[in-house]
């Protein structure tokens, strides 16, 4: 017993040294990375992936994407300058490219690098559809959410690391190991990991509303992909919630998002 002190301990300090507050919900937060350190390191990546491509030749649909991109951002700085958190993204550098894969795929990185690939057109349908999963990537950059999963890989490592220390002369070593990596990636990794996307799902709304958008299109776009996903993993076994639960959460988020929206 006396054994898993150590680890405690470790385990207390890592979450208290990296305690912070969410921007727009006051979500609290363990971050042991910088969003400074992630969006320099994004910005690499970022070039990278734009340098592979290979970007989209269709010029009506990377206009398009652009322009969804940039009234969405700038409803993000709107937003973050009237609750006086500008400086939140102050670092953040707008970019937004389509690449030409047959993946039904977008992402944002930290810092405002935006990447959505033409196989997530035919889901989306029109600019209302593009700006559902414009405001849902982009709600995961501003609300830090590449620096909170960073860290949680790093406490889920420490904790393993040390566990492996501590229980090495036991004969029930290994099986103390993968009890905890599978505990530890249902009980911490996982539902993390769903929260992030609902958080996500909740300000994508607002952000698309207070660009203009409809954020009753959020509901058809969602259906359009459940509807395309067929079978999946049970929602405890997975890192995005269940469709079911995430198109009844966007429901119940639209009458908030709806006050932002004036067309």
């Amino acid at each position: 017993m006396k054994r898993s002190i150590p680890i405690c301990a470790l385990m207390l300090v890592l979450t208290l040294v990296g305690c912070s507050t969410a921007p727009i919900t006051g979500r609290k937060q363990v971050k042991l990375i910088s969003d400074t350190v992630m969006i320099s390191e994004s910005a690499a990546s970022y070039r990278d992936v734009i340098a592979e491509g290979p970007l989209s030749a269709d010029r009506q649909q990377t206009e398009q994407i652009r322009r969804v991109g940039l009234r969405i951002s700038a409803a993000v700085e709107r937003y973050f300058a009237e609750h006086d958190q500008a400086d939140l993204i102050n670092e953040f550098h707008w970019e937004f490219n389509l690449i030409d894969k047959d993946e039904p795929n977008a992402w944002c990185m930290p810092g405002g690098k935006v990447a959505f690939y033409a196989g997530i057109l035919p889901y989306t349908k029109d600019e209302a559809g593009i700006a559902v999963v414009m405001g849902h990537e982009i709600a995961h950059a501003v609300a830090g959410h590449g620096a909170e999963r960073v860290s949680h890989q790093m406490i889920q490592q420490a904790g393993g690391i040390l566990l492996s220390m501590f229980s090495k002369d036991s004969d029930y070593h290994g099986a103390i190991m993968e009890v905890y990596g599978i505990g530890s990636q249902l009980g911490g990794v996982l539902p993390y990991s769903r929260l992030h996307e609902s958080e996500a799902d909740k300000l994508g709304l607002i952000f698309m509303a207070m660009a203009g958008y409809d954020p009753h299109a959020a509901i058809d776009f969602w259906s359009r992909m459940a509807a395309a996903a067929g079978g999946k993993p049970p929602e405890f076994l997975s890192t995005h919630p269940s469709d079911s639960r995430r198109i009844s959460e966007i429901r119940g988020h639209l009458p908030e998002a709806l006050q932002y929206y004036h067309p």
